[in-house]
């Protein structure tokens, strides 16, 4: 399966740093279907996903930003209470750690984007549990 890969941009915690890195990708015709903005203090990481990540990448260096790729395990579930413990449950229930879970809702379908270190093994458990991992090309159809 194609895994999920995000782009994530390290950078100071400045104003106008967003607009400054969403202003490079609008003009390079970079459409964003995800993000997410956290920060520690006076850094913060801000993680895409885009159609197009080579180019993205490549785009953002370009403009001297510090990038990295971010491997995230997708999946689509229920709206409906109790959707995200039954995801998180089935992985901590095989001692998986999370470093972060986000997702949204679109057409009566949550998506949880998961990150781990043992991202192979989350997709294993979560597809032998019967939940649907999703594909980047699947992910970025929603």
């Amino acid at each position: 399966m194609n895994a999920v890969r995000l782009i994530a941009i390290f950078a100071q915690n400045l104003p106008g740093q967003s607009a400054r890195i969403t202003k490079i990708l609008a003009d390079a015709g970079i459409n964003i279907h995800w993000t997410t903005v956290a920060n520690s203090g006076s850094f913060g990481v801000v993680k895409f996903l885009v159609a197009g990540r080579d180019y993205a990448e490549k785009t953002l260096r370009a403009a001297g930003l510090m990038v990295n790729t971010l491997e995230v395990v997708a999946v689509s579930t229920e709206n409906k209470a109790g959707a995200l413990h039954a995801v998180v449950e089935a992985l901590s229930k095989e001692g998986l750690n999370l470093d972060n879970v986000s997702g949204f809702v679109t057409n009566q379908k949550a998506i949880i984007l998961v990150e781990t270190p043992a991202t192979e093994q989350a997709r294993a458990i979560l597809s032998q549990k019967g939940f649907h991992v999703l594909s980047e090309e699947e992910l970025l159809a929603v």
